[in-house]
């Protein structure tokens, strides 16, 4: 006999009556009624059970699929997402996929993410009386749980729902932390699949009951019922990212793109990250990891955080130009580091793949990048060509010119004449890290690897000198947190302007930037009580211009020679010169470097450009941290302005 279930089913009220009991047949394998069509209930602990009964109750998807991570399962959604026109396969690769999204969900929505807490302060800082804030947007718990009532109810009607259970670091590392996802995209799926270690294995790790990140995801329904694009539903109206620190939960609404979507990437590595890692006493950041070895085959790891075009993917992927060195890619966009119970600051990738911007990416500028993306790669929003392969800007040396470009809005391109980009700007590639070839062979070691320098850089064409280092922790400290970088403006007649952006990290902030700060400058008192000591803190700058506005260094490969200052430094080399804003090289090597290096004005320290430097970091402290910033950091700048107007 089949279990039953009893079920109220409300007459018109009319009717004047009462409700009318019934019996039906209760499913074995089912979530408040709604079959599970793959996987067992009986696998998972009673935390994400009751996760996925307060899903399901909320969303109301017709079926719940609990994703297993196999090749079958793969190969599977991937033909559906075909069939629905989601993506079409590109047979000049092997499994590699293009998708194209509907034109209005292309990128991340800074102005549509909050973070939710009691009190405003515990996520952003107070600006200025009159200024606007601008690291990070605040929501009330109130207002938190009224944008959930008028977005979810019932938007998965129709929809299968997907239980993806993930790990954001190898599975087996005490580093790591788990996530339950659960979506209605199977696009979402299958990239979270390339980018997170994920399925059948983590939901066995999460049998005794542990704790995982919540992450609810719908690319929803329009409040009209009309979905635009059929093959890309989406509610880019009322698309919103919430994320709820205390809660450990992430809820994402209206957008199936991939930092609005795959979760475990910016929503929980940095901004849900980055406050369990000032809980428990890490750091979660907006980091490459890269693994550079000597001639003498010494190797040592170095951590470096760059706003976006400055790069961090080129950086992580460098083929050296010197004799001897060997570079090792460990990951190109998130590090979480922790010291171990020696005091050595130690970090992971989080991550299981790169979901890299392609425009720019070519066989010139990364060809270990371009190695990596043409097997078992989803492209999202690139050109697609007649032989079955993938364009952006950046290939036009590697395409051959009579093949047919169709642009990412399935429209006809032409090299040359057409006036609108083949790719959009934002246009990804999501690749596995395990194809890189140059991944380093410790980047999935459940210890992590060992810190040794930290650099932080952004592209500052006048004033500032290709690499220094920090005088301190404090002082390097205060130099993650005085980062800028030119950008261009978002209204293209103003041109190019220099944004500030605080250690990478302005959009993914999890809490309050001055309690950041503290938690940085906290640090190195975490390491001396463990015996250790935290490694050295290094400004770099590629993109120094001379007067007629050529770069004055080669960059790419040729940032080798900055490294090797570096490691020379990190072993407390004396080939320094002590400056008013830190040290820099007394020489570097440009053995072997074709053409003329004018190392004078790459150096060089223009007195009335640091001193606007320093007004413009006070004005941006004054503005953004009224309140909140530590004394420390005041204190950085302070002495920096005394150093340089006694140049």
């Amino acid at each position: 006999m089949p279990q039953v279930i009893e079920v109220y089913t409300p007459l018109p009220t009319n009717f004047g009556c009462t409700p009318k009991l019934r019996t039906v047949p209760k499913p074995v394998n089912a979530i408040r009624g709604v079959p599970v069509v793959n996987g067992e209930l009986g696998q998972l602990s009673a935390k994400i059970r009751a996760f996925l009964e307060d899903s399901v109750g909320l969303c109301q998807p017709d079926r719940v699929h609990i994703v297993d991570g196999g090749d079958k399962e793969s190969a599977t959604l991937l033909a559906t997402l075909q069939a629905q026109g989601t993506i079409q396969p590109l047979p000049k690769y092997e499994n590699c996929w293009l998708a194209r999204t509907n034109p209005a969900d292309v990128a991340r929505v800074e102005s549509k993410t909050f973070i939710c807490t009691e009190r405003r302060e515990q996520a952003i800082p107070t600006p200025k009386d009159g200024v606007k804030g601008t690291l990070g947007n605040w929501i009330a718990p109130a207002e938190y749980e009224a944008a959930i009532r008028a977005r979810f109810p019932g938007c998965m009607k129709g929809r299968t729902m997907y239980v993806v259970p993930f790990s954001m670091g190898p599975i087996a590392s005490p580093l790591s932390k788990f996530g339950i996802e659960v979506t209605d995209s199977a696009y979402v799926v299958c990239s979270m699949r390339v980018m997170t270690r994920m399925g059948r294995e983590v939901l066995e790790k999460l049998a005794d009951n542990s704790d995982f990140i919540k992450c609810l995801h719908s690319v929803g329904t329009p409040a009209n019922g009309k979905i635009a694009m059929p093959s890309w539903p989406c509610d880019p109206e009322r698309t919103i990212i919430l994320h709820k620190p205390a809660n450990n939960e992430i809820v994402s609404y209206g957008s199936g793109y991939g930092g609005n979507s795959l979760l475990g990437k910016k929503c929980f590595a940095l901004r849900i990250g980055s406050t369990i890692a000032q809980r428990e006493g890490w750091l979660a950041e907006h980091m490459l990891i890269l693994g550079v070895t000597d001639p003498n085959g010494v190797k040592k790891y170095i951590a470096a955080a760059f706003p976006s075009a400055c790069g961090k993917t080129n950086l992580a992927m460098m083929n050296p130009t010197l004799p001897g060195y060997k570079m090792e890619c460990v990951g190109d966009d998130i590090a979480w580091m922790k010291f171990d119970s020696k005091g050595q600051l130690r970090a992971i990738n989080p991550e299981n793949g790169f979901f890299g911007v392609a425009p720019g990416t070519s066989t010139e500028t990364n060809p270990n990048a371009m190695q990596t993306v043409y097997k078992n790669t989803i492209f999202t929003n690139v050109a697609a060509t007649s032989d079955g392969g993938v364009f952006w800007e950046g290939m036009e040396k590697e395409i051959d010119p009579s093949v047919e470009i169709t642009d990412w809005l399935g429209q006809p391109w032409k090299m040359g004449e057409s006036k609108t980009p083949a790719a959009h700007p934002n246009s990804r590639f999501c690749s596995p890290a395990s194809q890189c070839p140059i991944i380093d062979p410790a980047w999935e070691d459940n210890a992590g690897v060992p810190i040794s320098a930290i650099l932080f850089g952004g592209r500052r064409p006048e004033g500032v000198p290709l690499v220094y280092e920090a005088n301190s922790w404090s002082h390097g400290v205060f130099l993650g947190s005085a980062m800028r970088s030119e950008t261009t403006a978002a209204a293209e007649h103003k041109g190019k302007m220099i944004m500030n952006d605080p250690f990478a990290m302005r959009p993914f902030f999890g809490y309050n930037f001055g309690d950041y700060l503290k938690h940085w400058l906290s640090m190195e008192e975490r390491a001396a009580k463990l015996g250790g000591h935290v490694p050295k803190i290094f400004h770099v700058n590629w993109f120094r211009k001379d007067a007629n506005g050529k770069f004055l260094w080669p960059g790419f490969g040729e940032n080798t020679r900055v490294l090797e200052w570096i490691l020379h430094r990190i072993d407390d080399h004396e080939c320094y010169r002590e400056t008013p804003i830190g040290r820099v090289p007394s020489s570097l090597n440009l053995t072997g470097l074709s053409g003329t290096i004018n190392e004078k004005e790459l150096f060089s320290i223009p007195k009335q450009f640091w001193l606007k430097e320093v007004d413009d970091i006070k004005q941006y402290y004054d503005n953004q941290l009224a309140q909140d910033l530590p004394a420390e950091i005041a204190k950085e700048l302070h002495e920096l302005k005394g150093r340089v107007e006694q140049m």
